[in-house]
C-alpha cells in the first residue's frame, strides 16, 4: 500500500454550473483543495487524475433510458432536471461521467494495491439518484456504481456503503434493498428530505437485514453519532464481513451546516473515520474509498473534509 490518494473533478471542465446562488456549485470543491493545502494535508496525499465512467458502468446501476434523457437534458440547455433541486448546465453529462469516473478510478487503485485509501472531492454527488431519477442536486449514484464495480469487474463479494451525509441516500438504498452482498448503512436527521430513511427500513427479501438506519432527531450531535457507531453500526458491519468500504461523505451534518439541524463537530469526521480505520483492521477489507456527498457550509464542510483525510493519513501511517 502506498497512502492516500485524492482525485477531484466538478471544479473544472467539463463544468458541472448549477448557478451561482446554487448550494451545491464548484466553490465546494474548490474551497476543500484550499483548506487541504492550508492545513498542509494537500502535500501528504496522491493525486489521481479524474477520467469518464463508461456508459456500462452506469448502466450497472441506472436505466438506459434515463442516462440518454439525462444527455439530452443537458444538450437542449435545460436548466433543471426531474425536480427543481438539481441544476444542470452545458458540462452536467460530462462532469457526472467524470465523478462516477473519480469513484471506480479509486476503487480500481485500492484493489490493485496502490493506495490504502481514498477520498473523491467531487460533483454532482450522487448518493439522491435513484434508477430513472434525478433528484437532491445528484445525477448519477456514483457510490452504487462504484459498488456495482468492485463486484462485476473487480470480483469483490460483499461491499459495505456507510453513509453518514444529513440527507438520507434514498438511491443507494433502493438500489440494494433486496441486495445481500451490499450492506448499507446511513445516519441521517429524520423526518427531513427526502423523507426515507426509518428504523424500520432493514431491505426485503433476500437482502433483509442488510440495511441499517439511524434516523436522528435536529439536535443529534457527537455523543448520539457515537453511540450509534459503537453500539450498532460497527458490530452490525463486522458480522457482515465487508471486501470493501465505501463512504457517502457528505459534511452537512455539521452544526453550522446551513441545510439541516444536526450538531456534529469537526471532531466527529476524525473520530468516524477513525471506527471505519478499525473496521477496516479487523475484517481486511480495502478502503475507505469516501465519495463527497453533500456539505455547504463553505467554511465547516472543507475544515471537516480535511480532518477526514488526516484521519485517513493517521490510519494509513499507523498500518505502515
Amino acid at each position: 500500500m502506498s497512502g492516500v490518494a485524492i482525485v477531484t473533478a466538478g471544479a473544472g471542465a467539463p463544468v458541472h454550473e448549477t448557478g451561482p446562488m446554487h448550494p451545491e456549485r464548484s466553490e465546494r470543491v474548490a474551497r476543500i483543495l484550499a483548506r487541504l493545502e492550508a492545513d498542509g494535508v494537500l502535500p501528504r496525499l496522491t493525486p489521481i487524475t479524474a477520467a469518464p465512467a463508461d456508459r456500462a458502468s452506469i448502466e450497472a446501476v441506472h436505466h438506459p433510458a434515463y442516462i440518454a434523457r439525462v444527455e439530452d437534458a443537458v444538450a437542449s440547455g435545460e436548466l433543471m432536471l426531474d425536480s427543481m433541486d438539481t441544476g444542470i448546465g452545458p458540462g452536467s453529462f460530462g462532469a457526472a461521467l467524470e465523478a462516477a469516473g473519480a469513484a471506480l478510478q479509486l476503487c480500481d487503485a485500492a484493489v490493485a494495491g496502490t493506495i490504502d485509501s481514498g477520498f473523491a472531492a467531487m460533483r454532482p454527488p450522487g448518493h439522491h439518484a435513484e434508477f430513472d431519477e434525478a433528484m437532491g442536486f445528484c445525477l448519477f449514484n456514483n457510490i452504487a456504481i462504484a459498488a456495482r464495480h468492485l463486484q462485476r469487474r473487480r470480483g469483490l463479494g460483499k461491499v459495505l456503503i456507510v453513509d453518514w451525509d444529513l440527507h438520507h441516500g434514498n438511491g443507494t438504498q433502493h438500489a440494494f434493498f433486496a441486495d445481500p452482498s451490499v450492506f448499507y448503512t446511513s445516519l441521517h436527521q429524520y423526518p427531513w428530505y427526502p423523507g426515507t430513511g426509518a428504523a424500520g427500513e432493514t431491505g426485503t427479501g433476500a437482502g433483509l437485514g442488510t440495511t441499517l438506519n439511524f434516523p436522528m432527531r435536529a439536535g443529534a450531535g457527537d455523543a448520539e453519532y457515537l453511540r450509534a457507531f459503537t453500539d450498532r453500526l460497527l458490530p452490525a458491519a463486522a458480522a457482515f464481513r465487508p471486501e470493501a468500504i465505501l463512504v457517502s461523505a457528505g459534511f452537512d451534518a455539521h452544526r453550522d451546516d446551513p441545510l439541516g439541524a444536526i450538531a456534529l463537530t469537526d471532531g466527529m469526521y476524525t473520530t468516524m473515520t477513525r471506527l471505519l480505520l478499525e473496521l477496516k483492521t479487523a475484517t481486511g477489507a480495502l478502503g475507505p474509498i469516501s465519495l463527497l456527498e453533500g456539505g455547504y457550509h463553505m467554511e465547516a464542510m472543507p475544515r471537516s473534509a480535511s480532518a477526514h483525510l488526516a484521519a485517513l493519513l493517521e490510519g494509513q501511517g499507523k498500518a505502515a
